[in-house]
């Protein structure tokens, strides 16, 4: 038996006025993932524990079998694992995002979805004018970086994540509590630097957003994961654009696969993912796919772009998995799910648990769940079930 995990990260949502009172999963066109539903067996997963916060780190975890309770300590360090940083002992890691202020405000947590390679120039400049000893920047993806400090500083430092305050007030929401002046100066500091910084300027000239400051959040130090392998006895890899999805995969010992094409934006090569992932299967036991395009466009507000999203991976991961999977001579087992819901009327996470639907190619009992969206899996056999038993869920169906 092989193993697949499907996650479109955050196409969990709520009902739209504006589409007859039906969620963008409800609307959207999804004829594999209703298959799963359909063919399998259905219910609802919570994936945040109760009092944690609804990151994608916390609620990925769980899907992979991990629970947060007993092994989360922070997103970055996770990202911090995917992009080759080691963190010492007393090395706290900061997701540092390059954002866009206007007026005082903070207006895209994105910096509009800027360019890996005009971030690099960026996180590049201001380490070389900002970092020191015990202080150092380090370039990711599009708008996603790290900054690392040393000696525990601001690990125990509250900070907010920039999309959950999307439109407010900058000065409402920077860093608070233990080592916060710093964390601040860092951030008002950045804005000079940044926003005369000609690739900054160039975007300006062409009608985009600039990465005008820096924000810092998700802060913690380096987890200590047991190997997937010796939790569950099975080899595992992993894809996905998001370095903090990556960092997951490393701390359990999953082989990471890179795909080209992969932006962890609606652009993303959804095809590209299913068939490396069913290349994946000739070798691994688990392979986990995720896509981040739901969750962007529901950060985004836009319920249009996350109804295509989740029509893509539908069409391109899902169906393209279902297909190979089904032709393959030994059984698959698959599991669809969200990691989370990113209400596009809120444009951030909540903790609501999510529709999850599990199908084997040898499946003789389906359930009564006849669709995959967050009301018709509640005719599924499963109930609501704690996310980070799932992967023990998958393998016991077959032992």
């Amino acid at each position: 038996m092989k193993y697949v995990i499907l996650i479109g990260d955050g196409m969990a949502d709520e009902p739209i006025a504006e589409l007859g009172g039906s969620t963008v999963l409800q609307k959207a066109r999804t004829p594999n993932m209703d298959y799963i539903a359909a063919h399998g067996k259905a219910g609802l997963a919570q994936t945040v524990p109760e009092g944690m916060h609804p990151g994608s780190d916390v609620a990925n975890m769980s899907i992979v079998g991990y629970d947060p309770k007993k092994y989360y300590s922070g997103r970055a360090p996770l990202e911090a694992a995917s992009m080759g940083i080691g963190l010492n002992a007393d090395d706290v890691a900061f997701r540092c995002n390059l954002i866009t202020i206007e007026d005082g405000m903070i207006a895209d947590y994105s910096s509009g979805h800027i360019s890996s390679d005009e971030a690099r120039e960026l996180i590049q400049a201001l380490d070389a004018e900002l970092g020191k000893d015990g202080i150092s920047f380090y370039p990711g993806i599009s708008y996603r970086h790290l900054m690392v400090t040393k000696n525990n500083f601001g690990a125990e430092t509250t900070c907010t994540p920039p999309h959950d305050v999307i439109g407010e007030k900058k000065e409402d929401h920077m860093p608070k509590g233990k080592d916060s002046k710093i964390l601040c100066e860092l951030i008002d500091a950045s804005m000079p630097i940044l926003e005369k910084h000609h690739v900054n300027l160039k975007r300006i000239a062409a009608g985009k957003k600039p990465g005008n400051s820096i924000w810092l959040w998700g802060q913690g130090g380096a987890p200590a994961f047991p190997l997937f392998k010796d939790m569950y006895g099975k080899t595992g890899a992993i894809i996905s654009a998001v370095d903090l999805v990556k960092g997951i995969g490393t701390y359990a010992g999953f082989d990471v696969i890179d795909v080209p094409g992969a932006t962890g934006y609606l652009d993303t090569n959804y095809k590209g993912k299913a068939e490396y992932a069913l290349q994946a299967l000739k070798d691994h036991d688990f392979v986990v796919v995720h896509v981040e395009a739901p969750d962007e466009a529901g950060h985004m507000g836009d319920a249009k772009a996350k109804i295509q999203a989740i029509e893509d991976f539908d069409e391109h991961v899902v169906g393209t998995i279902l297909h190979g999977a089904n032709a393959m001579t030994e059984d698959v087992t698959i599991l669809v799910m969200p990691d989370h819901p990113t209400p596009v009327h809120l444009r951030t996470h909540t903790s609501e648990p999510i529709p999850f639907a599990i199908y084997s190619t040898n499946e003789q009992h389906p359930d009564n769940a006849r669709a995959f969206n967050e009301v018709d899996v509640r005719a599924g056999s499963y109930g609501t079930v704690y996310a980070a038993d799932l992967v023990n869920i998958m393998l016991k169906r077959h032992i």
